[in-house]
C-alpha cells in the first residue's frame, strides 16, 4: 500500500494552506489512485493539505478480492524520511523489508516501518490467505533529528483499546496518545493515530494544541453538520478539547493528529525529504543499487523509479 506520491498529489512549489488555530471542518475528496493492482482512495496529501501533524500520507485500500498467490503485488521499493503505518480492517498481507523482516499482518495488528535514511520493502500475498482485503496505510514524516537514522521495523500484535462514552464504541490507539492511553509503537513527534469503532454518537477527547483529521473507512460520521463518508477527508484544525461525532449506524474511522509539523518537507514518489538534492540522490541510489539494501524472497520484481518531474522540486511548508 506504499505510495507513490505524484505531482498531482503534491505539486512542486505549492505551499499548504496552513493549520487554522481555531476549530474548523474542511472537507476534501480523496483522489483515486492505483497502487500495485489495487485502486485506493488517497485522502492525503491533497492540494493545499500535505500535513496533519506529522501525518503526510493516507491511502484507504479496498475492499478487493485476493488469493494465496496474488494480493497487493507491490515489489521492493525504497523510502526515506518517513514511517509507514499499516492497519488492516480485513484480510492479510505479507511484509518483507531490507532490515530482514518477514511479517504477515492481520486485522487488529500494526506494522510500523521506520525508513530513516533508507529502507526498501515489498507487500505481497501471504501464500495462504484467500478472501477480502481492506485497510489503510499512512505515512508519518520524520523530523530532522531522526530522519537520517537507521531503518527499523515493528510489529504489534496487540494494541491498547479504550471504551468511548456511554457504550458508544471503542478506540484502538495505533500510534501516539489518545484519551491518556499511549501506543507502544514508536513515534518521533507528538502524535495521535486511533481507530474509532463507533456504534452510536460519541464525544471523544482531543488535545487543543494538536491539529486533527478524520478519515471514515465504513459508514458515515457527521461533524458539525458536515457528513464524512469513505472517500472524503475531514480536516478539523486546532483548538478543540473534544469532538462530537454524530453516528446513525455503525461506522469506523481513523483519527489522525499531532502538533503542527513546522519543518518544510518535499514529497516525491516514495520519498520525504527537505531539498531537491535529497530526492535526486535517493532516486539515483535506488536505481544504482546503493543505500536501500535488498528485500529477500518474494515474487514481485523491484519497482523502477519514475522520471523526475520537469518542474523545480522545492520543499513545501505552511502558510500562516
Amino acid at each position: 500500500m506504499s505510495g507513490p506520491v505524484s505531482t498531482i498529489d503534491a505539486p512542486p512549489g505549492e505551499t499548504d494552506t496552513g493549520h487554522p488555530t481555531a476549530p474548523c471542518v474542511e472537507v476534501s475528496d480523496s483522489r483515486e489512485a492505483t497502487v500495485g493492482r489495487f485502486r485506493v482512495r488517497r485522502a492525503l496529501p491533497r492540494r493545499g493539505r500535505r500535513l496533519i501533524g506529522a501525518w503526510c500520507f493516507a491511502d484507504h485500500m479496498g475492499p478487493a478480492d485476493v488469493t494465496e498467490n496474488s494480493g497487493l503485488d507491490i515489489g521492493p521499493h525504497p523510502h526515506i524520511g518517513l514511517q509507514t503505518v499499516t492497519w488492516l480492517t480485513d484480510g492479510q498481507v505479507l511484509h518483507r523489508d531490507s532490515v530482514g523482516s518477514e511479517q504477515v499482518i492481520k486485522p487488529g495488528q500494526l506494522n510500523l516501518m521506520t525508513s530513516g535514511d533508507g529502507v526498501s520493502h515489498a507487500e505481497e500475498a501471504t501464500g495462504h490467505y484467500r478472501g477480502t482485503l481492506e485497510g489503510i496505510q499512512l505515512w508519518i514524516a520524520l523530523p530532522d533529528a531522526t530522519r537520517r537514522g537507521p531503518a527499523a521495523f515493528e510489529h504489534h500484535a496487540e494494541l491498547p483499546r479504550t471504551d468511548l462514552d456511554a457504550g458508544a464504541g471503542a478506540a484502538t490507539v495505533l500510534v501516539g496518545e489518545f484519551a491518556g492511553i499511549v501506543s507502544p509503537a514508536r513515534h518521533d513527534t507528538p502524535l495521535t493515530g486511533a481507530e474509532l469503532d463507533l456504534r452510536t454518537s460519541a464525544t471523544v477527547p482531543l488535545r487543543s494544541g494538536f491539529e486533527y483529521g478524520l478519515i471514515v473507512l465504513e459508514g458515515a460520521v457527521t461533524v458539525h453538520g458536515r457528513t464524512l463518508r469513505p472517500g472524503r477527508l475531514g480536516y478539523l484544525g486546532e483548538g478543540r478539547d473534544e469532538l462530537h461525532l454524530e453516528v446513525r449506524e455503525p461506522a469506523r474511522a481513523i483519527l489522525i493528529g499531532g502538533e503542527p509539523f513546522e519543518e518544510p518537507i518535499l514529497m516525491w514518489w516514495n520519498f520525504v525529504g527537505r531539498t531537491a538534492d535529497d530526492i535526486i540522490a535517493a532516486r539515483a541510489d535506488w536505481e544504482e543499487g546503493r543505500r536501500f539494501g535488498t528485500v529477500e524472497g518474494g515474487y514481485c520484481p523491484p519497482l523502477a523509479a519514475p522520471a523526475l518531474p520537469g518542474l523545480p522540486l522545492k520543499p513545501r511548508g505552511r502558510t500562516h
